[in-house]
């Protein structure tokens, strides 16, 4: 694989909070391989550097999207480029999602804040195979109703026939949704936990709490998936800066079942 970054024209930016846009590029010049739900690629922006994003759907062919949040100096360039900017793209990198799910399993993804981003493909995958599972369902908890990620698209996911339930932790008095944590959307949405294939992703101690939730209502932990996050610098295992425990994160995950997360989630991020 080349460490080359690839050059990607920005042709949409779409603001999706104060603090979170969705970038959509095309290839300039030949497209990177086809990346599958839950890898991610090494974002550069040019003369500052590179960050590991998530892909978050695809556009066309060989075009690619994804949603980032602006929190240090390589997010907020790339969170500010408009159309026609070139950025840099290395990829595919990381393990993905386990798709497809077994037949007539019950789909469930929990995401939490910028988590729902990753697990925006999925969802595209169950909504393209809905008869192959037995239920499929997405639960989304934010800060904020003006913290949540792609709500003009809660409503053409239901009419594909996907459950979405939303929760905030903090509601104005126009919120008619729940509000609380989103664990405790977890009792009205698991009724067969048997059968249910689970996709967590978010911030470590969500991930951790709705893991250890699912599994004391009896879904086996084995059918768990979580994505993993720790700074990721070279995207190919050789720096060693993404190293969780025995797993070098860029390599091994992101995502994994969740016993190998188990003991590592316990491990704080320095």
């Amino acid at each position: 694989m080349t460490m080359t970054p690839a050059r990607y024209l920005v042709v949409d930016r779409l603001a999706e909070t104060a603090d979170t846009v969705t970038l959509t590029l095309e290839p300039v010049d030949r497209p990177l391989p086809v990346f599958r739900p839950g890898q991610f690629a090494m974002l550069y922006a040019f003369g500052v550097g590179e960050v590991p994003i998530s892909i978050s759907g695809r556009s066309g062919a060989g075009g690619l999207i994804h949603t980032l949040r602006a929190v240090g100096a390589v997010t907020r360039a790339l969170a500010a480029v408009q159309p026609g900017a070139i950025i840099g793209v290395r990829g595919p990198f990381g393990t993905p999602w386990d798709l497809p799910a077994p037949p007539g399993s019950e789909v469930a993804l929990v995401a939490g804040g910028i988590g729902l981003a990753p697990l925006r493909p999925v969802i595209h995958h169950l909504i393209a195979h809905r008869r192959r599972y037995r239920r499929a369902v997405v639960l989304i908890g934010a800060r904020t109703p003006d913290d949540l990620l792609y709500p003009d698209e809660f409503d053409t996911w239901r009419a594909g026939g996907v459950d979405v339930h939303v929760t905030v932790d903090r509601a104005d008095a126009g919120w008619p949704d729940h509000v609380g944590v989103v664990t405790t959307l977890l009792d009205r949405c698991i009724t067969n936990p048997g059968q249910v294939a689970a996709y967590l992703c978010g911030p470590e101690v969500m991930m951790r709490l709705t893991a250890r939730a699912l599994i004391d209502r009896g879904v086996a932990a084995a059918a768990i998936r979580v994505s993993l996050e720790r700074n990721m610098r070279c995207g190919i295992g050789h720096c060693g800066h993404c190293q969780l425990g025995p797993l070098l994160l860029c390599r091994d995950g992101p995502v994994v079942g969740y016993p190998v997360a188990a003991p590592l989630l316990a491990v704080r991020e320095l």
